[in-house]
């Protein structure tokens, strides 16, 4: 009956004033009725000559049994000389700290990556972040509590790939320092950023600037080329298809994953990509061979994209042909490698990589028909030679 009394003494509260009213139930134990109708139940004690007030529930959730009984544990506390309030923020504290435990550094970099994602303009910046994320720093700190992550951990993630692949290693710190700051900003971990690269990591590391120039990309010699493209040929998959269009055409991988139906020109057999897909900013003409086109008329046309797909997927597809030890990025070594010993003119081979010209003469020559001619020349002797059909020979093309 007290709960019933004391409820109808609430309501009327709460409907006879503006502003929030307490029912006393006795010993400091109170309901607190807000003007709304929203009940709780407090406890009210003086420590140290200072009145505090203990939340103890929202009514009905909590009863009039379970509120009093509480209350009684609050008082014995405190003639313990324990604050109630004290110690309920220590436990609020241990169990937040308990959780933070339990946040892995994965968890933490999917929450950045899902909070941050939305203000991503570039497409492929979102997709390197997990990307690089998955393929450098979870096999190593994924599972740890992001917590624990100190700079040994976070050296051991950089240091194989910090002079063989500088730039994404740089980019891997930049991001595993972007997740542990949104970590410390939410409570999951406190103190200096492990990632950090002055004063810290500058002391375990040589600066990127100073290695950058022992980057390379395994490539394969082009000697080798005609078996392991024949290989190649047996795999199905648009992942394998995309790795010979790549080697056909001596591109780069980010333009054959993303090469549309609309960048190919079938009747003249020529892949223009627009500029914006380009590592220099300006459009870039592609002459096809025989096999390049005959590998496009094997393709699906239900689908924007030749291929999609990613980088790492070519370079998963070589783990499992043995050729781990090789880059997709490399066969455009090959590719440049095999220029030059047959004689192919710097400025036709540096055209087909699309690297930038140095100088006007070089720009005006690039658009020309004559060149664009000697390059479907120079993409079929490379087809036929990836083909076998060369195999053995080494002839020097007429220098353009």
């Amino acid at each position: 009956m007290a709960t019933d009394r004391l409820t109808v003494r609430a309501i009327i509260a709460a409907k006879s004033r503006a502003t929030a009213y307490l029912v006393p139930d006795g010993r400091g134990l109170y309901l607190r009725v807000q003007p709304g109708g929203a009940r709780s139940w407090l406890l009210r004690y003086q420590l140290a000559g200072r009145v505090h007030d203990l939340g103890l529930g929202s009514y009905p959730e909590v009863g009039l049994a379970d509120a009093r009984q509480r209350a009684l544990e609050a008082r014995r506390a405190k003639a313990n000389g324990i604050d109630p309030l004290a110690a309920r923020r220590a436990e609020r504290e241990a169990k937040r700290i308990e959780d933070a435990r339990s946040i892995t550094f994965r968890d933490c970099a999917e929450k950045y990556i899902a909070a941050h994602e939305a203000g991503w303009r570039n497409p492929k910046h979102a997709r390197q972040w997990p990307s690089t994320l998955s393929t450098y720093a979870y096999p190593e700190i994924g599972h740890l509590p992001v917590a624990a992550i100190d700079t040994g951990l976070v050296v051991r993630v950089l240091q194989p790939i910090w002079t063989t692949k500088p730039e994404t290693a740089g980019r891997v710190r930049g991001r595993i320092e972007a997740i542990l700051d949104y970590a410390k900003a939410l409570g999951y971990r406190s103190g200096e950023n492990s990632a950090a690269w002055k004063g810290n990591l500058a002391h375990a590391l040589p600066a990127r600037g100073r290695v950058r120039k022992v980057e390379h990309h395994a490539s394969l010699p082009y000697a080798e080329l005609p078996a392991f493209l024949a290989e190649l040929r047996t795999r199905d998959g648009l992942t394998a298809r995309c790795l010979e269009f790549v080697i056909l055409t001596a591109c780069r991988t980010g333009e054959a994953i993303g090469a549309t139906w609309h960048e190919i020109d079938e009747e003249a057999r020529l892949w223009v990509i627009p500029g914006e897909r380009m590592k220099a900013g300006r459009e870039h003409k592609v002459p096809l061979a025989g096999a390049a086109m005959t590998l496009l008329g094997n393709l699906p046309r239900d689908r924007p994209k030749l291929f999609g797909g990613s980088n790492m997927a070519m370079a998963m597809l070589l783990r499992r042909m043995g050729r781990g030890d090789l880059t997709v990025h490399g066969f455009r070594s090959t590719f440049a490698t095999w220029c030059k010993d047959v004689g192919v003119a710097a400025e036709l081979r540096e055209m087909a990589l699309a690297h930038a010209e140095g100088d006007k003469v070089a720009a005006a020559y690039t658009s020309g028909a004559e060149v664009l001619d000697r390059r479907r020349d120079l993409a079929e002797r490379w087809a036929r030679f990836c083909a076998g059909a060369d195999r053995g020979k080494v002839v020097p093309l007429r220098r353009a």
